[in-house]
């Protein structure tokens, strides 16, 4: 498990547009999520052992193959605006940022993606944001891990080819989340009282 400062290899990894299977990492990956914390809030949240929960109820859910892995980093709100700007062209902290290890979406509005595996068992990579996610959590009334956990099943969602930018995949999407929640014992976060 890697601790502290992530060092040159996410500079690498997403500056090239590839993911973190391929870049030389020397780490040791001792579990489906490879956490990268980058922010010391991260830490004191238990953001791997939060990771591993939400990785797993995507996993059972969705009846992927238990080797598929996942990279996490846990960042802060500078970290994630910079990516943001680099990768989408906004340079603002936004709560998290996914990129998938191959294109998996559906062709037509509110189908199901390609969830077919080939050898390798890399997913993706997912960044979160500490400060984001704190504020956007105390804003809904809601637990910093609960959230947390949502934002990681929704990256990993993103990963797998999951999307809400057209209206049935959006609807596909949310309800999913809310099935794969509703069985951690987390409320649906889209629902408006």
């Amino acid at each position: 498990m890697v601790r502290g400062g992530i060092g040159p290899c996410w500079a690498v990894v997403l500056d090239a547009g590839t993911n973190i299977a391929r870049c030389g990492f020397t780490g040791r990956v001792l579990m489906p999520v490879e956490c990268m914390i980058d922010a010391p809030g991260w830490a004191d949240a238990g953001i791997e052992a939060l990771a591993e929960r939400a990785f797993a109820a995507v996993v059972a859910h969705q009846d992927i193959p238990d080797r598929a892995e996942v990279a996490l980093l846990a960042c802060d709100d500078a970290r994630i605006a910079g990516l943001n700007g680099d990768f989408r062209g906004k340079s603002v902290a936004t709560n998290v940022l996914s990129w998938p290890s191959q294109e998996r979406a559906a062709q037509e509005d509110g189908g199901a993606p390609d969830l077919s595996f080939g050898e390798d068992p890399e997913l993706g990579d997912i960044a979160i944001a500490y400060e984001t996610c704190a504020r956007e959590a105390a804003d809904g009334g809601r637990t910093l891990a609960d959230h947390t956990v949502h934002l990681i099943v929704h990256g990993v969602l993103h990963l797998l080819g999951y999307d809400h930018e057209r209206d049935g995949d959006a609807t596909l999407m949310e309800e999913i989340e809310v099935e794969i929640l509703g069985k951690l014992g987390i409320s649906d976060p889209y629902r408006i009282e």
